[in-house]
């Protein structure tokens, strides 16, 4: 049974947006300067904390990034230096991540466990921060596969399927990224298994546009929770609209700041077993 893909969105960059509006701009009056007067919201602390257990791999060494919002036309993100940050699970193991450049740290001591309950703690800039999350198993790949499709024109392109099978016996989230040279930014696809369940999946990837022969496509396919899908969710869906609308309220994760409960992260603590397979396509 083929898969129907619940919930399917791809991040776009604003900045990509932004020149591509400006682009109609210049070409509609040359003589004009417009200039974009954009809100500009509180200052958070982004706490962007991916354990990803990739298969084949110990998962010992594990990142995570720490910065802070910016105005829109900044170039630079800031960078969180001096935090201390630190995982345990619930047997009492401590992870420690070390800073080793400005807002990265990184711990090579991790032990990954499926089902384990982990708890993440954050000190930075005064403000301290926790978040718990459980770590999320994923079924492997089993295959990809290629072949000639017609897109909406009519003409032939290229269209990648990759296959796994869903278990039968739990509920399941996926996230899955797309990475290849002739994107700019990774495609995310986000689904559940409520319409397949216990079924071999087959999921389609193809960009009539770019894609071709020699590049090399890495799919990473993740197991998440069901409160990470539905953070997901909503985020995707604000990316997915107006780049210059301004969203109702910040997008909470499940990153809590201790001292002072509204002036939370933004951000998700979230542990996911992945597998990952890059495919040359012919």
């Amino acid at each position: 049974m083929k898969m129907q893909i619940v919930n399917k969105y791809i991040l776009k960059s604003k900045a990509l947006a932004l020149i591509s509006f400006l682009f109609v701009m210049l070409f509609s009056s040359c003589e004009d300067v417009v200039n974009l007067d954009l809100e500009t919201g509180e200052v958070k602390i982004v706490v962007d904390a991916e354990i990803i257990w990739k298969k084949g791999t110990t998962g010992n060494e594990q990142v995570i990034k720490i910065s802070k919002t910016a105005p829109y036309y900044n170039n630079t993100v800031p960078k969180v230096s001096g935090a201390q940050v630190r995982i345990e699970n619930t047997t009492g193991d401590v992870f420690t991540f070390n800073e080793t450049e400005p807002g990265t740290y990184v711990c090579t001591n991790f032990v990954p466990v499926i089902n384990m309950d982990y708890m993440l703690y954050v000190q930075a800039e005064g403000q301290s921060f926790k978040a718990s999350e459980k770590l999320t198993s994923v079924t492997p790949i089993d295959k990809v596969e290629q072949k000639m499709v017609p897109d909406f024109g009519g003409e032939d392109v290229i269209e990648l399927t990759f296959y796994y099978k869903d278990p039968a016996d739990q509920v399941n989230y996926y996230l899955t990224d797309y990475k290849s040279e002739f994107l700019l930014f990774p495609e995310y696809e986000l689904t559940d298994d409520d319409l397949f369940n216990g079924n071999v999946v087959s999921t389609r990837f193809s960009d009539e546009d770019k894609m071709k022969p020699g590049n090399t496509v890495v799919i990473t396919h993740r197991g998440i929770s069901k409160n990470f899908y539905n953070y997901m969710n909503l985020i995707l869906e604000v990316y997915g609209g107006s780049p210059f609308s301004i969203p109702p309220g910040n997008i909470r994760g499940n990153i809590v700041n201790t001292n002072n409960p509204n002036n939370f992260a933004l951000g998700y603590f979230r542990l996911c077993e992945g597998d990952t397979v890059s495919y040359l396509v012919k």
